[in-house]
């Protein structure tokens, strides 16, 4: 079971087409969110339908694949790993994100 610690799957449809940034030394990273939908009917008998958002990061030969197949609206299934860190930004202030460090990817189709 110790491949079960901090460990993430998830199936949604991509927001918009991945950033794709170059370093220096040659590594590819690609960003972007997911949507994932879940519903449910509230103490009313009311359908609730909820849109979750997830940022992804993909390094290297992932990013590539990311880079030439995946568009907005693409529908993927993830496998990766929760990331939490933090950041400062221009004006000096601290900021937190969490990230999903995505391992593996299948495309499930068009929009």
């Amino acid at each position: 079971m110790s491949n079960l610690r901090n460990s993430v799957q998830l199936i949604g449809r991509l927001g918009k087409d991945p950033e794709i940034k170059v370093f220096d030394s040659g590594k590819k990273l690609a960003t972007f969110t997911i949507a994932t939908n879940s519903a449910y009917r509230n103490n009313k008998g009311d359908k609730v339908e909820e849109v979750q958002w997830h940022n992804l990061v993909m390094w290297d030969k992932l990013a590539d694949i990311a880079a030439q197949y995946l568009k907005k609206g693409s529908e993927v299934a993830i496998e990766g790993k929760l990331v939490h860190r933090s950041y400062e930004t221009s004006e000096g202030e601290k900021r937190y994100t969490t990230e999903i460090n995505v391992n593996d990817i299948v495309m499930l189709g068009g929009k």
